[in-house]
């Protein structure tokens, strides 16, 4: 129960979002427990190794562990025992039919309910459907509060430690409340509401920004049609307040874990209820489209046929700053090149040269940016890499066996000046 160092918590899930709250509420003052039930990531993170890509949590966990205030079971009952707040921070896949899987959390729920002391708190921080807190509390006989997340990954570390506001719901207000002071060292905005307004908020908010990066990239559309350059279009947009630049990056269509997730979730909710959300059912397909239109450029730029031709590309995780390919525009885009009968050979560098896994199927995977570019007829930047900016492009085209070297950057990344001086012909996403 409650002892002089804070609050005793269980995390269940030492993954994108398991990890990082396990660590803040250590560093906030909690004694937490996280259980990892993966064997070889939980024997990682006993030993110090952290098992993602996400800049700060090492640092994190580890002043966690050495203060005494963080360890790592592999159980989910053994962590809860004595807890008085237990985290649900497991993952919930999409279905087939795009509505969330939650078979992981009614796992845990029904490994946990029996280890439950009198008046534990169980916190729903996954991302799930409207009413899964209900069916939570209705399998553990516990309160439950619905607590979202919003970490984007990569900058999941300071989103914690710097949120923009803490939504807590439940049906008992001073459940909520207790769960907000959890995170009081954040002097974040506190939305104190029910359960199903929490868990609606959390799928709202991914569907908004869905569809912001939608309108981008549709915008980037209209720019290459008209001969306008859509850097300068959301420039003139993002100094409008009441628009901003967040999310406000064409590319080749939004991925990772979340956000096509959670539209397709928030699609299956609203059929369930007879409403036609329109909007979000065209931001879904202009996303599509997105990916299209980046096979589209690599396709013309080698003369319109793939079949027996070379494609370099440069990223594979869904954004720079995490190893994360799930639901990965650059995976997406990579395997479409290879089923039309091209050769990909692809750097990241999250990924280790020669890796196998079922989502790199028939890609090459090298170990730097200048090996996939051997004898290449056109690269693709698909992630915004960093280090991508920095390399020696005369290098890169006198590796590449086309002339004039074409390179497509679906994430307008590059200097175009630049590339031409080397001999490139370059095209971007919205760019004259």
């Amino acid at each position: 129960m409650r002892t002089a160092g804070g609050a005793s918590v269980a995390v269940i899930g030492g993954g994108y979002v398991g990890l990082p709250t396990a660590g803040v509420l250590a560093r906030f003052g909690h004694r937490v427990v996280c259980a990892e039930r993966d064997a070889d990531r939980f024997e990682a993170l006993r030993s110090g190794t952290v098992p993602i890509v996400e800049q700060g949590l090492s640092e994190l966990l580890r002043e966690g562990v050495a203060s005494g205030r963080l360890r790592f079971v592999p159980r989910a009952a053994e962590a809860v025992r004595g807890a008085e707040y237990v985290f649900l921070c497991v993952d919930t896949p999409q279905r087939e039919d795009g509505s969330a899987d939650l078979s992981f959390v009614e796992a845990v729920a029904a490994e946990i309910a029996h280890e439950l002391a009198p008046g534990t708190v169980v916190v729903n921080k996954s991302t799930v459907p409207v009413g899964t807190a209900l069916l939570v509390e209705r399998m553990t006989g516990a309160t439950v509060v619905s607590n979202p997340e919003f970490l984007r990954e990569g900058s999941a570390v300071r989103d914690s430690l710097h949120p923009d506001r803490v939504v807590v719901g439940a049906h008992d207000q001073r459940a909520a409340r207790r769960v907000g002071e959890l995170f009081s060292a954040t002097g974040a905005p506190m939305i104190v509401t029910d359960t199903v307004t929490a868990e609606t908020i959390k799928y709202a908010s991914n569907a908004f920004l869905a569809t912001k990066l939608s309108f981008v990239n549709a915008l980037a559309g209209l720019c290459e049609s008209v001969g306008a350059d859509v850097r300068d279009v959301v420039l003139g947009l993002g100094y409008d307040r009441r628009i901003g630049f967040e999310f406000a990056r064409p590319g080749p269509g939004w991925g990772g874990s979340c956000l096509p997730k959670d539209t397709a979730a928030l699609l299956r909710i609203a059929d369930g209820v007879g409403y036609d959300f329109a909007l979000l059912r065209a931001a879904i397909a202009v996303n599509d489209e997105a990916c299209d239109r980046v096979v589209r450029k690599v396709v013309d730029a080698l003369g319109g046929r793939l079949e027996g031709a070379t494609v370099a590309v440069w990223g594979l995780t869904f954004k720079a700053g995490t190893d994360d390919r799930r639901m990965s525009p650059a995976v997406s885009i990579a395997r479409r090149l290879v089923a039309h009968g091209a050769t990909v050979r692809a750097y990241d560098p999250t990924v280790r040269p020669g890796a196998v896994a079922d989502d790199l199927a028939g890609i090459v995977v090298c170990g730097d940016a200048y090996d996939a570019c051997r004898e290449a007829d056109a690269v693709a930047l698909l992630t915004e890499w960093d280090e991508l900016r920095g390399l020696d492009f005369s290098k890169v085209a006198g590796m590449m066996r086309a002339t004039p070297p074409e390179l497509v950057d679906a994430r307008n990344l590059l200097d175009p000046s630049a590339l031409r001086r080397a001999g490139f012909s370059y095209s971007a996403i919205g760019r004259r």
